[in-house]
């Protein structure tokens, strides 16, 4: 699945790895706020988030999860809870395919409210392309591209951008340093 870093959908339905991507860079962070991104989150990715044991908790983890109760308190982020009524999305819970209820709870929010839903995760990106259009699947990579692509980030940011995200052990360094690239590219075919 390919990304179009030209457009980006600013109210988003946010899961746990996605969370965790986008506020391991201050920088990338401060840039989508003042893009007027929204993030929300449901019940389940804050349990995730806030009180499920971490298989290898790390100063990144107790980081990343201070940012987003202070994120939540100053409402830049939501949270949301879900009924029973949206649990039971036949179609979402019959493709599931090993993902976790963080994962599944964002689909099924994001499609009830009909927003975006953005996750890092392969296997969600997947099944909320299925269930609810791959138009409104976003990535944190592609956040970047569009944000380098509407000139909200500027060149010496990538650096920066990628420092902050390794300091906090993430592993998106790869696919962040593509989206940049084709950032630089797509500006210079639509300069000549």
């Amino acid at each position: 699945m390919t990304i179009d870093i030209t457009t980006f959908n600013i109210l988003n339905v946010i899961d746990t790895c996605a969370i965790d991507n986008l506020l391991s860079s201050n920088t990338l962070y401060i840039a989508s706020i003042n893009s007027n991104c929204k993030f929300c989150y449901t019940k389940f990715v804050e349990y995730e988030m806030f009180f499920k044991e971490r298989k290898t908790p790390t100063p990144s983890t107790e980081y990343l999860k201070k940012r987003l109760e202070e994120e939540t308190r100053l409402k830049r982020f939501e949270c949301f809870g879900l009924s029973i009524d949206d649990l039971q999305d036949i179609e979402i819970m019959e493709k599931r395919k090993k993902l976790g209820i963080g994962e599944l709870s964002s689909i099924a929010f994001a499609r009830k409210i009909n927003q975006s839903f953005m996750t890092d995760d392969q296997g969600a990106r997947k099944l909320a392309a299925e269930t609810i259009g791959s138009n409104r699947v976003q990535t944190t990579p592609q956040l970047l591209g569009w944000l380098f692509y509407i000139r909200t980030l500027i060149d010496s940011d990538i650096s920066v951008i990628i420092k902050e995200h390794e300091e906090n052990n993430r592993t998106l360094r790869r696919f962040l340093e593509e989206v940049y690239l084709e950032s630089q590219r797509i500006r210079l075919m639509e300069n000549n």
